[in-house]
């Protein structure tokens, strides 16, 4: 299976800044009141200068991810939509048979939920979410972005494919407990829940002409609201009007 979301210890820190306000008051006579001395503009301050600078990373949590779709032909004209998104899964199913085949498999029942997708993505109770398709490398041709549960678990899997040279090209994949998915531009951005009351973590893919996949660009904290995480999950954004659904 590709690098899942790494451990909470091996995320970089996330930084929450919180400003404090202070009105100022206008005199009786409508006359301007001082707010106090302005701080100092001061630039950033190197640390620990004296430390050998890394050469390479700590962890390997997969910042270029792709790899070609075995078992699943692509038409000669290319065109992504007429690849079957089920037969794209099952591919991967089969292909990392250890995390989907047997009872203690951590993905078995969505395995098991494949039998219900005789009538496509989307229908009862087959994990294949509905596909979506947007040109993300700017190639002028659609990419397909597709989505499946990973049961019984919490987790969902994201994936993003192209074609190159007639093969059909995994070039992002993703797996984390979601709020949300979109598609901004040529981007990818999932929303995830945070442990911290109020707060969210946002992940950006952005395609990279020169690494050929989709690369996390960004990866934010930002807050939400001062409201407590429901228990239940909340409904995904509606698609980009440009983005279309299989």
């Amino acid at each position: 299976m590709p690098v899942r979301r790494p451990g909470r210890a091996a995320r970089r820190a996330a930084v929450l800044v919180l400003l404090l306000a202070t009105a100022a008051g206008c005199g009786d006579a409508g006359g301007l009141e001082g707010a106090g001395a302005t701080p100092t503009a001061a630039g950033p301050a190197r640390l620990w200068p004296e430390l050998t600078p890394a050469s390479s990373p700590a962890f390997e949590i997969g910042e270029v991810n792709t790899e070609a779709v075995k078992g699943v032909t692509v038409p000669r004209d290319d065109d992504i939509r007429e690849v079957d998104p089920v037969r794209i899964v099952r591919a991967e199913i089969a292909a990392h048979a250890g995390d989907y085949d047997g009872a203690k498999a951590p993905y078995r029942d969505t395995a098991r939920r494949m039998a219900d997708c005789r009538e496509g993505p989307g229908h009862g109770r087959c994990p294949v979410l509905r596909p979506y398709y947007r040109d993300l490398t700017g190639d002028g041709r659609d990419d397909l972005t597709l989505g499946f549960p990973l049961l019984p678990g919490k987790t969902t899997a994201v994936r993003v494919y192209t074609v190159e040279k007639h093969r059909l090209m995994q070039v992002m994949a993703w797996e984390d407990a979601l709020s949300g998915v979109e598609l901004a531009g040529r981007s990818l951005v999932i929303r995830s829940p945070s442990e911290v009351a109020g707060y969210e973590y946002r992940l950006q893919w952005t395609w990279d002409p020169e690494q050929r996949a989709m690369l996390l660009t960004h990866d934010e904290m930002l807050r939400t609201g001062s409201r407590k995480h429901s228990r239940h999950p909340s409904a995904p954004p509606s698609a980009s009007p440009s983005a279309s659904a299989g």
